[in-house]
């Protein structure tokens, strides 16, 4: 009987789907594309809801925390929260990427590629402050709804939703009920697609192993490692112990709750699609009230990246030691800076990390190697990605304390 209810289990059903789908792969080399279709679909019915989930649920959050005088501190702690640990991450991956040296005695000259480079500095620009933040402010918010644009659509959703808290009388009231029934409404719409998330997951992992193999990890073996290792550190070692130390959770809770949509994280390589799945383990499982998992976990999955934070620094310091460059502090600073500005500004959606040659350009590193690193970016990104979203759950498990303690001070 409980063999039956394990099996039963969505998370356990992924993994197992994981495991078939990269055999499969590996089996089958790149004729395995063929199952590519089903993890198409999987993705593309994610992105269906996603984007109306995150401007429902943000407007819902905001008006919902907005009733109180301390929406303000819980947001510039949100935003805090996600600088620090993004900076703190690029530290991490520097001091192990010094350590280990995974960089060290690797030659790169055979899959340089001069106009894979052209492409890669054209997209690797990364914009300057002034105008991310001009950037950030729709000029039509149904463009960016078509556009995909999440940055522009959390700042009206916020916007619109402190709105609502201001509106005088109970004119607000019918349309805050009614943004809460559609967020329901959502849920009960994704919890219907996350029946075939096996498949999806399937299709994707076939696909993804069948096409890259594994071959190609040997070359880049030990930084590929160093990464997983400093990886795991910040998700088993360093978030759980901040949740312990500044929450009313357990560390152990939340490293078990954690497992499902890590898993889902693995197999689909977005935060954005994983958010649905993280933001139902907040509410069940660890508890955290509806109107901070609607805040801060939409916004996470947009903005915080330790794990993209922790890449850009490593492959910083390999590409250094792999052309025997000493960098200096001026560099370091670069790295850092410039890291946790690409983490924050990346939205959560698998893709190449362009942004990368952004990291390496501020530091003067060379990118001739890079090729090889943007075609195992989906490896990569899998990984990162259940760093990612660890690190949003145990913001909004934080801030939900933070929010208590705020409401029960404050006069009524």
């Amino acid at each position: 009987m409980k063999s039956k209810s394990l099996l039963g289990n969505i998370g356990v059903q992924v993994v197992i789907a994981m495991i078939i789908g990269a055999l499969v792969g590996f089996m089958m080399g790149e004729s395995a594309s063929i199952f590519a279709p089903l993890g198409t679909i999987f993705i593309h019915l994610i992105k269906m809801l996603v984007i109306p989930l995150v401007l429902v649920s943000i407007i819902s959050g905001a008006a919902s925390l907005g009733d109180s005088p301390s929406a303000g501190k819980i947001g510039v702690g949100t935003f805090g929260f996600f600088i620090i640990t993004s900076g703190l991450a690029v530290a991490l991956a520097l001091v192990m990427g010094s350590i280990f040296t995974p960089g060290a005695g690797v030659d790169f000259t055979a899959h340089s590629s001069s106009d894979l480079m052209e492409v890669t500095k054209e997209h690797g620009a990364l914009p300057g402050v002034i105008d991310t933040f001009i950037g950030m402010i729709p000029t039509n918010v149904f463009e960016s709804l078509n556009g995909g644009n999440i940055l522009q659509i959390l700042v009206f959703s916020i916007f619109f939703g402190i709105a609502l808290t201001k509106v005088k009388g109970d004119g607000a009231k019918p349309i805050m009920a009614a943004l809460n029934t559609v967020v329901d409404a959502f849920v009960w719409m994704i919890n219907c697609v996350m029946v075939i998330a096996p498949i999806g997951v399937f299709g994707l992992m076939a696909d993804s192993v069948g096409t890259f193999g594994f071959d190609a990890l040997e070359v880049v073996f030990k930084l590929f490692a160093v990464f997983v290792a400093a990886i795991l550190i910040y998700g088993f070692v360093f978030f759980p112990l901040v949740v312990q130390l500044f929450s009313k959770v357990s560390a152990r809770q939340f490293i078990s709750a954690m497992k499902k949509p890590q898993v889902m994280a693995l197999s689909t390589a977005s935060s954005m699609a994983t958010l649905p799945v993280n933001m139902e383990t907040c509410e069940e499982d660890l508890k955290v009230s509806k109107a901070t998992t609607a805040f801060v976990l939409p916004l996470g999955a947009t903005i915080n990246m330790s794990g993209n934070a922790i890449y850009y620094g490593l492959v910083a310091m390999f590409f250094a030691q792999m052309y025997n460059i000493d960098l200096s502090m001026t560099a370091y600073a670069a790295i850092i800076f410039t890291s946790t500005l690409g983490a924050i500004g990346q939205a959560g959606v698998p893709g190449p990390s362009f942004l990368v040659v952004a990291v390496l350009l501020a530091a003067g590193i060379p990118i001739d190697g890079l090729p090889l690193l943007f075609a195992l970016d989906r490896v990569f990104d899998m990984i990162r990605t259940a760093l990612n979203i660890t690190g949003d759950a145990a913001c909004a498990v934080i801030m939900d304390k933070y929010t208590a303690e705020q409401l029960t001070q404050e006069p009524s």
